[in-house]
């Protein structure tokens, strides 16, 4: 059998969200990832995990042509039919270009909040024998706490780059991670040690 490995998910790191030319540049999504500076961050934790020979995922949110999937009674999605966002095969749900994807990453379509939810993501880190998951990105409320509550009830040993992440405002963000921190262990980019299992 395999050894044990770890990930890093890269969550929701797509042009509609963080991009400065994409609807949430302006807004107070966007000023957050600037204020926390967050691409230039994310792209550094992405090649330190590399070099721990760690697996790195990718998560976006989407929906195909017509958004069949898309519930319409959502508070969150069901907008996103007529404001044209989350697209699949659109620069919008591209991950940002100055993170780098490399072959071999796990990517994960979802088409709610949760990575989980009915995508591919289990299946591929089962695969792997993946066993801890670190992880961030935006928002707080949303993705990053969906993945840490729902990787916790499935026994994967949850990691979140708090720094790295990011709500609409300071207090929504300290108060998701304040709600989550039961579940989870949370680090700093500059400070954590990344690592599988196996090495640890």
């Amino acid at each position: 059998m395999q050894p044990a490995r770890a990930i890093y998910l890269v969550l929701d790191m797509q042009n509609d969200l963080v991009h400065t030319d994409g609807p949430n540049g302006k807004g107070p999504l966007g000023e957050q990832v600037r204020k926390r500076d967050l691409i230039a961050k994310t792209a550094r934790a992405i090649k330190k995990a590399r070099d721990a020979g760690l697996l790195v995922g990718f998560v976006r949110v989407g929906f195909t042509a017509g958004y069949p999937e898309c519930p319409p009674n959502s508070p969150v999605f069901s907008a996103a039919p007529a404001n044209g966002l989350f697209k699949l095969g659109a620069w919008g749900t591209e991950i940002h270009p100055d993170l780098e994807q490399c072959e071999g990453d796990i990517q994960v379509t979802k088409h709610r909040v949760s990575p989980f939810y009915s995508t591919g993501l289990e299946a591929a880190l089962r695969a792997r024998n993946v066993t801890k998951i670190y992880c961030s990105g935006v928002s707080t409320q949303a993705v990053v706490q969906a993945t840490v509550r729902d990787g916790h009830d499935r026994d994967y040993e949850m990691i979140v780059l708090e720094d790295l992440s990011c709500a609409h405002n300071d207090q929504e963000h300290e108060n998701s991670m304040g709600s989550i921190a039961r579940f989870c262990k949370v680090e700093k980019s500059d400070s954590v040690t990344f690592s599988n299992p196996s090495s640890t």
